[in-house]
């Protein structure tokens, strides 16, 4: 095992620990992730389609913890991080307007980013366990 194997598997459960809380708003409360796209997107949501978006999210959230075709998995995570964390563009301008906590995610997209350029790495996976056939037929 490679010395980032462990830090990597860290970084992928805390990943999904941060992003999975919004994917399970989408159940919980649908009418705030509606109000989160009408706000930052500009899209009118249906509430049933927060559902579904929220279910879309939990599985690619899974294949990332897992680490389950690590490419595809690892970069849409990127690219859901990315796409929420650039829609909220206005609220970085506004600096001292009470929205302090939007600047965390710009760490967590630079983590995100990190962990799909060293996937390779990323041997602490169900990938890995597939490709060297330890996993029972």
């Amino acid at each position: 095992m490679n010395k980032a194997a462990v830090p990597l598997l860290i970084q992928r459960i805390a990943v999904t620990l941060f992003m999975g809380i919004w994917a399970l708003d989408k159940f919980v409360n649908p009418g705030h992730t509606a109000g989160v796209f009408t706000k930052f997107y500009g899209i009118s949501l249906p509430m049933e389609m927060t559902w579904v978006l929220g279910l879309v999210q939990l599985a690619v959230l899974i294949a990332f913890l897992v680490g389950f075709m690590k490419t595809y998995s690892y970069f849409l995570v990127f690219l859901m991080h990315a796409g929420s964390t650039l829609s909220a563009w206005k609220v970085y301008l506004a600096l001292y307007d009470g929205n302090l906590l939007f600047w965390a995610a710009i760490p967590v997209l630079a983590a995100l980013w990190l962990q799909f350029s060293l996937r390779d790495f990323d041997s602490i996976s169900l990938d890995n366990k597939l490709r060297a056939g330890a996993l029972p037929s």
